[in-house]
């Protein structure tokens, strides 16, 4: 009788254990009409063109999140993501899916040495200490940008007392954001700083084996991290100095770039400078803009 019953439940365990191995080998697919939904959706939310050549790279990325949410489709993903409750909860989890991360401590470094020798003397001619500076890194990723500027501003009030300033540091990406406020990298991270300020302004572990290091207090201070979608409309209360905006236009089409670079352009002083990646450019728009050295464009309007 025994063997009966095993007989009767091996088959069961069996289609089970099949079913199981099917779900963590099998990838759902995405079809041309799920691929287009969510391409528009993305677009419409976040400003950002995805071409068809992009599909796999989409699907790839997306399938992590259906067996996360133990759905079988990209069918039943795109139900559940549209639906109110979806949008409020999945969206940041496509964000963070959908967008790229790549950033490094004093990435394209003529920026940093145009901002010290041309911008901060001039700046501090004009206005003296009767107020901060204000500076604005829009997609700061995991903090790396806002950082390497805190550091230089920094070093310069060192050497001229009474000069202050404030960096806002936004992104859309919570992920990155979580990681920017902690303010910990590995050591290798670190290797493109300069070393006079890596030694006034990192701090190691105590635990050496770890590799890591952490920004110092007093840099740390200066950045204020918040999350932030330029695509759609937001308010500041005060117009900023200068804005970093590296490697973010690349992403959108010319329609959202003007639209956006627009919106930033009405949060920018007029004599105040917009720092774009060395890959984008403003040619053919526009603007109240002027290019003052390689991607550096100052506000004329």
């Amino acid at each position: 009788m025994g063997n009966d019953i095993l007989k009767e439940i091996l088959p069961v365990i069996g289609t089970v254990v099949s079913n199981i191995f099917k779900r963590m080998f099998t990838f759902p697919q995405m079809s041309d009409d799920e691929f287009e939904r969510l391409r528009r959706f993305i677009y419409e939310h976040l400003g950002i063109s995805i071409s068809p050549a992009k599909k796999t790279m989409l699907q790839a990325r997306l399938q992590k999140r259906l067996r996360h949410l133990n759905l079988n489709s990209f069918e039943e993903y795109c139900n559940y993501l549209f639906r109110l409750k979806g949008i409020e909860s999945e969206f940041p989890e496509l964000v963070d899916a959908v967008t790229t991360n790549t950033t490094e401590f004093f990435r394209e470094p003529n920026h940093f040495d145009f901002l010290v020798n041309s911008i901060l003397p001039l700046w501090l001619n004009t206005y003296g200490y009767e107020r901060a500076m204000l500076l604005w890194s829009a997609g700061c990723s995991s903090g790396e940008e806002p950082y390497s500027l805190a550091m230089v501003l920094q070093d310069f009030a060192e050497k001229n007392p009474g000069f202050n300033f404030l960096i806002l540091a936004t992104d859309i990406n919570n992920k990155v954001l979580q990681k920017a406020v902690k303010a910990i990298y590995p050591e290798e991270k670190a290797l493109k700083i300069p070393l006079s300020l890596k030694k006034k302004y990192l701090l190691r572990s105590r635990d050496r084996s770890k590799k890591l290091v952490r920004i110092a207090p007093e840099i740390r201070t200066k950045v204020r991290f918040r999350r932030l979608n330029f695509v759609r409309e937001f308010k500041f209360r005060k117009q900023m100095d200068i804005i970093f905006c590296r490697n973010v236009f690349i992403y959108f089409d010319r329609i959202t770039q003007k639209r956006v670079i627009l919106r930033f352009c009405s949060y920018l002083m007029r004599g105040g400078y917009l720092f774009l990646g060395h890959s984008e450019s403003l040619s053919g728009m526009q603007l109240p803009l002027m290019q003052v050295a390689p991607s550096v464009y100052q506000k004329i309007g």
